[in-house]
């Protein structure tokens, strides 16, 4: 069996860097159309700008608020074979700012009559990558009655994130390491919360996940999104790891050199932080940003770290805290191993002998 059937992971998700005209433009040079994007001002403050193609190219939610969905028709205005294209918002386009955004495929549209199927309880539409593991589910929420919906993916989701549409609610986040009692807040520092209203206790399986009465979950009457993720080997990783307080830092094992790193701690209050290699393209990586918060993205000399050929060495005791225990999710730049075999390349390899 090879050890991964996706060999170039910017087919699925890609970083894009970009500067502002204040006008209106177009953003290329990604290796597909996107189906989800989040756009984040660099050098000052302003929320991650959240868009997909399921909700539809001008309808956005952002990361770091708990605010209803708008449709402000200046942020993203479409997407594009090989990028998209954004207005003149300063959020997304301010003159002379520069901007990171962080792009995904799902790729095939799905509709799920739950009654004609006999998968879910409920009706649900989205659009789902089975290769990358990703998926984009919207359904209408029912509470309090707890339920089940088609989430497409074929493969037990690792974390899911949800968002209610209309009206306030957080992101409510389900991450396997943390499990089915307990939901983490994307828009929030918060340890997680215990209650069985988010997830019903129910862990997601190969074709359905689960909510019961919490309105970040399933609001009653309301338009839910949620944004599914299973590990692929070689591409993603969802897991946790628990520091250990040393310069010499914990090791993560991804199994490809990563691209995108997010983490937050789970046994205490703290940031969501990510890295990704093209704002810091060589080691150390020491610029963040945090999803939760609308500031610039930093430099934090407590807390860096290298990206090597398979997975992720702290240099720090930043999110390294002795006992601290932590989630993380990763996406690949290059596998370990390629599908035909072959090692990584001889950059990341003399990277990781380096550490």
């Amino acid at each position: 069996m090879a050890y991964t059937d996706i060999d170039k992971p910017s087919d699925y998700f890609e970083t894009k860097l970009y500067t502002g005209n204040g006008g209106t433009q177009s953003i290329t040079g990604l290796d597909f159309q996107p189906d989800w994007v989040v756009i984040k001002r660099r050098n000052a403050a302003s929320g991650s700008q959240n868009m997909d193609s399921v909700r539809g190219a001008t309808k956005k939610l952002a990361w770091n608020e708990s605010s209803a969905e708008e449709s402000p028709g200046n942020i993203l205005t479409s997407f594009d074979s090989g990028g998209f294209s954004v207005g003149n918002s300063a959020a997304v386009n301010g003159s002379s700012d520069t901007f990171v955004s962080w792009n995904w495929v799902a790729g095939t549209s799905f509709t799920n009559d739950a009654s004609a199927t006999g998968i879910g309880s409920i009706d649900s539409t989205g659009s789902v990558n089975q290769d990358a593991g990703f998926s984009i589910v919207s359904y209408t929420g029912n509470s309090p009655t707890a339920t089940t919906i088609k989430h497409g993916l074929n493969s037990v989701p690792q974390m899911i994130i949800f968002k209610r549409r209309v009206g306030a609610g957080n992101w409510s986040t389900f991450h396997q390491a943390t499990g089915n009692t307990k939901a983490l807040s994307l828009n929030t520092t918060a340890a997680p919360d215990t209650s069985a209203g988010y997830f019903n206790n129910t862990t997601p399986t190969s074709s359905v996940f689960s909510v019961a009465n919490s309105g970040d979950t399933n609001s009653n009457g309301n338009a839910m999104i949620a944004y599914c993720f299973a590990d692929v080997k070689g591409y993603s990783k969802f897991g946790s790891y628990v520091g250990n307080g040393n310069v010499d830092g914990t090791f993560l094992y991804t199994g490809f050199a990563p691209a995108f790193f997010m983490l937050k701690r789970t046994d205490s209050t703290n940031s969501w932080r990510m890295w990704d290699n093209k704002r810091d393209p060589f080691n150390v990586r020491d610029t963040s940003i945090n999803a939760n918060e609308s500031d610039a993205e930093y430099t934090d000399a407590s807390v860096y770290m290298d990206f090597v050929s398979n997975g992720v060495k702290f240099r720090t005791t930043g999110d390294n805290v002795s006992g601290g225990t932590y989630i993380f999710m990763c996406f690949a730049e290059n596998p370990f191993v390629t599908s035909t075999g072959v090692p990584a390349t001889a950059r990341w390899l003399c990277s990781y002998l380096l550490t």
